[in-house]
């Protein structure tokens, strides 16, 4: 579907709203029928040119991420060491 229509306040020109369906327009009218009006535009369809890639380059300096170390997977595991210190009740 390629058109659209456009309702506009009579006085100022406003654009109101712009609407992907005829009913939805004339039910946007309806709410002030003395001042607003539809009219219907359409799209430019245009040609699309898909263009695929023949080689993978990369800029030149680029250089990827160091491999990551992982210490521990399971640290919600790891216990806290016990401390010889009086607990705080709040």
């Amino acid at each position: 579907m390629n058109e659209y229509w456009i309702v506009k306040d009579r006085r100022s020109g406003r654009v109101i709203c712009q609407c992907g369906d005829i009913n939805d327009a004339i039910m946007m009218v309806g709410l002030d029928p003395n001042h607003r009006t539809y009219s219907r535009h359409r799209f430019i369809i245009d040609q699309v040119i898909d263009i695929t890639s023949t080689t993978d380059k990369q800029l030149p300096g680029q250089i990827g991420l160091p491999s990551g170390k992982v210490d521990s997977l399971n640290s919600y595991q790891e216990k806290l060491p016990e401390a010889d210190g009086i607990p705080v009740v709040v």
